[in-house]
């Protein structure tokens, strides 16, 4: 596992290179910064994003919340890189709270964002980043961006150039 993934990030590091793009990938095994819910959201206010829930709270344990207890730092920072290089409106649906599925780069475990589909949002994913198939763009990042029809799922592996 450990040798695919080493292989993975070679692979990207050099197709970066080929295109002139600057890559930079976080080592997947190293530690993250956890934020609590408090912190997230007024990095969030900072950057001019919004959030709702569905249950008007943001309980991590409760389905119908949007919460960040324990959202990874640098989705945060993702989020707020993607709102300045695409000059949208985002607006957060979902976070770390129970209900998204499993595994380990899950909403659960902190590398997830849900934001509303837009058109702004759409049209800069698609026409900014690779197609990978399955309704998924890439980011010269690797961050991985997937049209899910009502929201884009996001998995941020790191900030995407904070």
């Amino acid at each position: 596992m450990r040798l695919a993934r080493m292989l993975s990030t070679l692979v990207f590091a050099v197709a970066a290179l080929l295109v002139g793009t600057s890559v930079a990938y976080a080592d997947v095994d190293a530690q993250v910064t956890k934020l609590s819910h408090g912190n997230a959201a007024s990095r969030l206010t900072s950057a001019g994003i919004t959030w709702s829930s569905s249950g008007g709270c943001s309980d991590r344990n409760n389905s119908t919340c949007t919460s960040f207890e324990q959202v990874n730092l640098a989705s945060i920072q993702g989020a707020g890189v993607l709102k300045n290089a695409s000059g949208c409106a985002l607006h957060i649906t979902g976070g770390t709270e129970t209900g998204h599925a499993s595994g380990t780069y899950s909403h659960w475990n902190g590398y997830k964002l849900d934001f509303r589909m837009s058109t702004c949002l759409t049209n800069y994913v698609t026409r900014t980043f690779t197609s990978i198939g399955g309704g998924k763009w890439q980011a010269a990042s690797g961050n991985i961006y997937y049209n899910e029809t009502n929201h884009w799922d996001v998995t941020y592996y790191n900030c995407g150039g904070c």
